[in-house]
C-alpha cells in the first residue's frame, strides 16, 4: 500500500505580517496623496456652488430689479420675501440653500466690498484666511 504525504498549506504568522506591513507602507504613501486630492475636490465643489449662487443671484435680480438685501440673504432665493410682487422663483434646483463642502453657511454680504454682493466660504477650518483645504473660496476671485 502506498502512503501519501499531504501536506496542509497555508500562511505563516511570519508571512501574514509582511502582507500587513507591505500594505500599511502603501497605505502610508498613497493615503496622504488622496486627502490632498479630496481637500481640491471640495475647494472645486465650493467655487462651483458659488457660481450657481452667483447665477441664481443674478435671475433674481432680473425679475426685482435688485439683489436680496442682506436681512432677506440668500433665503430669497428660495422662498418669495414679503412685497416681492414680480418674484418668479425658486431660483434654485433644490427647496433648500446649500451649505459648503464642509457643511457651513455661504456667507451673504450686500452691499460688497468687491462687488455688488459678496459671496464666500471661509474653508474646512471656517476662519478667514489659510491655505489648501483651509483657504477661503470667493465670489470675487
Amino acid at each position: 500500500m502506498h502512503k501519501v504525504n499531504h501536506k496542509e498549506s497555508g500562511f505563516t504568522l511570519l508571512e501574514l505580517l509582511v502582507v500587513l506591513g507591505i500594505i500599511a507602507m502603501l497605505a502610508g504613501i498613497v493615503g496622504p496623496q488622496v486627502m490632498k486630492h479630496m481637500g481640491e475636490s471640495k475647494v472645486k465643489a465650493a467655487k462651483v456652488q458659488i457660481e450657481e449662487l452667483i447665477a441664481a443671484l443674478d435671475m433674481y435680480k432680473l425679475d426685482l430689479g435688485g439683489y436680496p438685501t442682506g436681512e432677506q440673504g440668500l433665503k430669497a432665493l428660495i422662498e418669495a420675501p414679503t412685497n416681492a410682487k414680480y418674484w418668479n422663483g425658486p431660483y434654485l434646483r433644490k427647496a433648500k440653500i446649500p451649505v459648503d463642502p464642509w457643511q457651513h453657511d455661504y456667507f451673504y454680504v450686500i452691499p460688497g466690498k468687491h462687488g455688488k454682493f459678496d459671496l464666500y466660504s471661509l474653508g474646512a477650518d471656517s476662519v478667514e484666511g489659510g491655505e489648501g483645504e483651509d483657504k477661503d473660496v470667493l465670489s470675487w476671485e
